[in-house]
């Protein structure tokens, strides 16, 4: 391209209007951002070659500059070459200043990179040439890109399925041998329907951008098997997406010709650069002190624990991270869920639920209607927000989390917060006039026990981590049926009753459920609640001996809820008696928010209603709910016994001709359609729902 051409070209917008590499006729526009840089190099490769012992074919200082944006055209650059940066500027790390040219630095928007990154020494010394360590960016094509085509609507979650894409089909025989590990297993026809039997609406995939292990990991020669520490927010992880972004695009595409979405776990809180003895790897190397957030002090911030926290109030970062958005959407991804998301609403004022990346989200037309989950708390100053985020965001309740945990354990005084939390939790989410699929409901999730474990332990296993213990959630809401860990058939038969009811607890109540994988077959992690260091078989879900009958009666419950609309109609219960005798009324608190009217009635062993002093202790509550109206009215009996000795109950009466019917019974072999009376007994550690049916003339 001859330079009038081509001053040309780069006036009408493809340099500093799109940030990383910009294919061109006869070679590619660079642009790098950095306010402190005082020159920017972009390093290529010969593309393809190895990569110990590669060395660079060439070496061009970006000479253009537009406000904070270097940006220049290299000729000759081809798809498929590689390419890195190194920054010039001061070495000054009390101001935020960490330059050293010696880095080789992935660009932060390369879409691809040609392998995984992997933690060394050299990557923190500062001076140390790490143009063998580093990750180089891969050109691609503009088509891989994505076209910015009108995106088919998100769907309203109804039942979440959190996994880890490598745990979950390492081990699985259905899945071929080469997909294994992969987002590819996720585009297997045979993952898509086990999925699918499941009742699966959105599976909620662990973090996919490229990722490094903790330095300390790699002395105790560990693995981080999560992926929640990025270098990369526009590129794959090469261990999960080998094919890059097409590997994402096709299991996308599976999951929703199957009628699942695929959420993505991203972690925008941090970057795997870590504290200030952390290495340079990207973000550190081209302007610390811009990307970061520093305490007061003149520290990195830690809000994550992590070593650092981003800048997400800042505008380049908040451009980074919505064009990492963008780009998940584009291949097809239905939602997010954000980790640690306070960190991305906290600017100098702390938290704001108008923060900079949420109004920006709120206004895109690509984002808005996706689905938003946060996880709603990290380490720093006001850090636990529950109930604090913006509509449309679901926030994970860890609330529910633990109120469901305390009342099967047994503790005293639970009753109350249980029945609150399996109504969706109003107290947290009312104010904000929010509705109960606000809540993300679980019992369990990827951090801490899995479910089986969470029955058979009272004290963590975390030794395997490397620090003696100290790693991990001490206070855990667990109990182990009266032996730790391995134990006898009658130990084990009551370990499996506690699961079903947890699970038939989570499927009944109010909110968004979620499941983490493997909860649905038994699968245990042999008592370690923080799991993410620990990538092997021992860890991976074991599919050959998995529990299938489980695994049948969470599909059950996942179809016996979206059968019954009163278990998901977004609203909040009006807990009038009169409303339960079928009498009219005003409906339930939460109208506004549409779906049918539901009244609840809270009932006692001896069917009467619940009062202050019965909310003290017990082991049995009955939740009777209304829905409809005359002739198309449904009643139906929710009932919890966590006691471990069979409870008499009373039903209420029967409307004239109808009876109460058992529609499951989580205590039963056969849990599901038996139609059976309603017979005044409630089995221990059990949950019952009966539905009012009309007898027979």
């Amino acid at each position: 391209m001859r330079a009038p051409e081509l001053r040309e070209a780069l006036a009408a917008g493809p340099t500093p209007a799109r940030l990383g590499v910009t294919l061109w006729e006869g070679g590619a526009v660079f642009a790098v951002f950095s306010q402190q840089a005082y020159a920017i190099d972009v390093c290529l490769f010969e593309a393809g070659g190895a990569h110990e012992g590669a060395h660079e074919r060439a070496r061009w200082r970006l000479r253009g500059r537009d406000g904070d944006v270097r940006f220049g055209f290299i000729p000759g650059v081809r798809v498929g070459d590689l390419y890195g940066l190194r920054a010039h500027g001061p070495f000054a790390p009390e101001r935020g200043l960490r330059f050293d040219p010696a880095k080789l630095l992935v660009d932060p928007y390369a879409t691809r990179i040609d392998r995984p990154f992997v933690f060394d020494e050299a990557l923190r010394i500062h001076g140390a040439d790490t143009a063998e360590l580093a990750p180089r960016g891969v050109v691609e094509a503009p088509a891989a890109h994505g076209a910015p085509a009108v995106l088919p609507p998100a769907r309203a979650p109804g039942f979440i399925y959190e996994m880890n894409v490598r745990s979950w089909s390492m081990l699985d025989e259905c899945v071929p041998q080469e997909a294994r590990g992969t987002l590819r297993a996720l585009a297997c026809p045979a993952s898509v329907e086990r999925l699918r039997r499941l009742g699966v609406t959105h599976v909620e995939a662990m973090p996919l951008h490229a990722w490094i292990d903790e330095p300390h990991l790699a002395r105790l020669g560990l693995r981080n098997a999560w992926g929640y520490n990025p270098v990369s927010f526009m590129a794959l992880d090469p261990r999960l997406a080998p094919g890059g972004w097409e590997d994402l695009r096709a299991a996308c595409a599976a999951l929703r010709a199957a009628g699942i979405g695929l959420i993505v776990d991203v972690v925008f809180n941090h970057t795997g650069e870590g504290d200030a003895h952390g290495p340079t790897l990207s973000l550190r190397g081209l302007d610390e002190g811009l990307y970061y957030r520093f305490t007061p002090e003149g520290g990195l911030a830690n809000d994550a624990g992590c070593g650092n926290a981003l800048a997400c109030a800042r505008a380049p970062v908040v451009r980074l991270l919505m064009s990492a958005l963008r780009r998940l959407a584009r291949a097809g991804v239905e939602g997010f869920r954000f980790d640690l998301a306070v960190s991305l609403g906290r600017g100098r004022g702390g938290f704001s639920p108008e923060a900079p990346l949420f109004a920006a989200i709120a206004q895109d037309p690509l984002l808005r209607g996706r689905v938003l989950i946060a996880e709603p708390w990290d380490i720093g100053p006001g850090g636990y927000r529950l109930g604090a985020f913006p509509a449309p965001f679901l926030e994970w309740n860890d609330r529910y989390r633990d109120d469901v945990r305390r009342f099967w354990r047994g503790d005293e005084g639970a009753l109350g917060a249980f029945a609150t939390r399996i109504c969706g939790s109003q107290d947290v989410f009312g104010p904000r006039h929010r509705p109960p699929s606000a809540s993300v409901d679980f019992i369990c999730a990827h951090d801490g026990f899995t479910l089986r474990d969470l029955v058979s332990f009272e004290r963590k296993r975390n030794l395997a981590n490397g620090e003696a213990g100290r790693d991990g959630a001490e206070e855990n809401f667990s109990w182990n049926c009266g032996v730790e860990g391995e134990a006898n058939a009658e130990i084990e038969a009551a370990r499996a009753r506690d699961m079903r009811a947890l699970l038939a607890t989570l499927f009944l109540s109010r909110g968004t459920p979620m499941l983490t994988a493997g909860d649905e077959c038994g699968r245990t992690q042999a008592g370690n609640n923080n799991a993410y260091c620990q990538d092997g078989p021992q860890f991976w879900l074991d599919w050959a001996n998995a529990d299938m009958e489980l695994f049948a009666f969470v599909a059950g419950l996942a179809r016996l809820r979206a059968r019954h609309g009163a278990f998901w109609t977004d609203g909040y219960l009006e807990t009038d008696e009169a409303e339960c005798e079928g009498s009219g009324g005003a409906g339930f608190g939460g109208a506004g928010f549409g779906g049918a009217s539901v009244r609840a009635r809270w009932l006692r062993a001896d069917g009467a209603p619940m009062r202050g002093e019965d909310w003290r202790d017990g082991d049995l509550l009955a939740l009777m709910c209304a829905c409809g109206q005359g002739d198309a009215l449904e009643r139906m009996l929710l009932i919890f016994h966590r006691g471990r000795s069979a409870q008499a109950f009373r039903a209420p009466a029967p409307r004239p001709g109808h009876r109460w019917r058992v529609a499951f019974d989580s205590a039963t072999a056969e849990p599901f359609g038996q139609s059976m009376d309603l017979d005044g007994e409630v089995a221990p550690r059990s949950v019952i729902l009966a539905r009012e049916t009309a007898i027979a003339a």
